[in-house]
C-alpha cells in the first residue's frame, strides 16, 4: 500500500484519444509527481478479440490513431501489453509485475472480469460517455456516442464508476462538466473533443481520492 510519499501504482486500460490524454495526463500533468503508471494494457486493432465492428474502430481512423498509446508508453519506458487481458500469461504480469493500487479503463476493446476488477485495492474504474439521466446511465454499452446522436443531444459528460461484472453499471465516482456537440460531430469528433477534458476530469478525481 502506498504512502503520502511513495507514488501510487496506476495501470492504464486504453487506446485512442482517451487514453492517450489519460496516459499524457498520468504522465505529464500536475499529479504525475503522485503516480507511478506500472502498465499499459492496449488494443491490438487487428486482433479478433477487439470486436471492432462494434466500437470506435468501425468509423473511419488513422493508422496514427490506433497506435497513439502504444507509442506513448514505448516512449516512456512503460510496460505495454497488446493481448487478451483474461489470460493467465497476463494475470501473471498484473498480479506479480503490475501490482496496481488502482486502474483506469478509457476506451478499451476488451471486458474486464471480476479476477481483474478486483485486484487494486484502491479500485478498478472506467471512464463512459453519457449525460446526467441517472445512473446507471441510458447509455451504458461498447459505443455510448453513436447512442448519444442517435438521440441527438446536445451535450455528453463522462462519467467515472467502478468497474464490475455488469456493462457500465458500477458505482458513480463523479460526473463531468458538459462537454456541447457541435453540428454535423461524428463519433470520432466526439472522441477527440471530450478526451482532453476526460483526462483533466479522471485526474481531478484521482487527486481527490489521494488526498
Amino acid at each position: 500500500m502506498p504512502t503520502e510519499t511513495t507514488p501510487v501504482r496506476i495501470a492504464v486500460f486504453g487506446s485512442f484519444y482517451r487514453g492517450f490524454h489519460v496516459l499524457s495526463e498520468l504522465l505529464k500533468g500536475p499529479i504525475a509527481p503522485r503516480v507511478q503508471v506500472v502498465g499499459v494494457a492496449t488494443d491490438d486493432v487487428g486482433a479478433p478479440f477487439i470486436s471492432r465492428e462494434r466500437r470506435v474502430w468501425a468509423y473511419p481512423h488513422t493508422q496514427q490513431e490506433e497506435t497513439m498509446v502504444e507509442e506513448l508508453a514505448l516512449a516512456h519506458g512503460l510496460d505495454l501489453y497488446k493481448g487478451r487481458v483474461k489470460t493467465a500469461e497476463f494475470y501473471r504480469r498484473y498480479e506479480e509485475q503490475w501490482r496496481p493500487d488502482i486502474c483506469i479503463a478509457a476506451t478499451f476493446g476488451q471486458r474486464i472480469d471480476a479476477r481483474l476488477f478486483q485486484f487494486p485495492a484502491r479500485g478498478f474504474y472506467n471512464l463512459h460517455p453519457c449525460i446526467d439521466d441517472g445512473w446507471p446511465s441510458h447509455y451504458a454499452g461498447p459505443n455510448p456516442f453513436q447512442a448519444l446522436l442517435d438521440s441527438r443531444s446536445d451535450h455528453v459528460a463522462i462519467a467515472m464508476h467502478a468497474v464490475d461484472d455488469g456493462f457500465d453499471t458500477g458505482r458513480l465516482v463523479g460526473l463531468s462538466e458538459k462537454i456541447y456537440v457541435p453540428p454535423g460531430a461524428s463519433v470520432v469528433d466526439l472522441h477527440k473533443i471530450s478526451s482532453p477534458l476526460a483526462a483533466k476530469f479522471f485526474a481531478h478525481e484521482l487527486s481527490k481520492m489521494l488526498t
